[in-house]
């Protein structure tokens, strides 16, 4: 059963979206909240599965609790959702960098959203990959360090090589078809190079490998 957490200030939003995740028989809404701070307590209270979160909150925002939940090691096995009215802009940029899985539009078609709640709650980034050239190209821009932050230097030529793939947007099944290996091992060299980088999981691994000059934006 995944375990699902709404957190939105909008309740209308928050009853559509309930409705929705209430038909699936393997989903149960475990909460809601209508900010960040009382998401926040509830988040630490059922350590839910996934935990959608409104971007734009009063209290504390979706940015400040998605930083909070990432960086508390009893929840680690809560991936962050962030919804949001406008698509990608700095706003799910800077909640992708504080650890949230992804993002989803509001205006999501149902069917996409059912899925993308399942994809979060098995701890995939949930980055499509027009979204992830949008967000190399658009705020991957600054200049970048030089291919070695910490943790990079630790990598495998083949950890790095995986690092690289999924930084270009390719899923696991993919990496493995270009790298010639089965995709257990593929995510055996995501997973372990996660743990070197000090990942939470892939997309931050996307925009860690970006900002530190590991993949060039052009690459993409």
């Amino acid at each position: 059963m995944i375990r699902v957490l709404l957190v939105d200030d909008q309740p209308l939003l928050r009853s559509g979206f309930r409705a929705l995740l209430d038909l699936e028989e393997d989903i149960e809404v475990v909460a809601e909240a209508g900010d960040g701070m009382e998401g926040l307590t509830l988040v630490r209270k059922h350590r839910p599965d996934v935990a959608l979160i409104d971007i734009q909150m009063p209290v504390l925002d979706g940015i400040e609790t998605t930083r909070r939940i990432a960086a508390d090691p009893a929840l680690a096995g809560v991936h962050v959702v962030i919804l949001t009215n406008y698509g990608f802009d700095e706003y799910v940029f800077n909640a992708l960098r504080a650890g949230a899985a992804g993002f989803l539009v509001k205006d999501i078609v149902p069917e996409d959203f059912l899925h993308a709640v399942r994809v979060a709650a098995r701890g995939d980034a949930l980055l499509a990959p027009s979204i992830t050239r949008k967000l190399i190209n658009t705020y991957v821009t600054q200049p970048l360090r030089t291919g070695t932050g910490p943790g990079l230097k630790e990598l495998t030529t083949r950890e790095r090589e995986a690092v690289v793939l999924v930084a270009r947007g390719l899923s696991n099944d993919e990496i493995a078809d270009h790298m010639v290996i089965s995709p257990m091992t593929a995510k055996t060299h995501i997973n372990r190079a996660m743990a070197k980088l000090h990942t939470r999981d892939r997309a931050q691994l996307v925009v860690l490998a970006y900002e530190s000059g590991l993949v060039a934006p052009h690459d993409s």
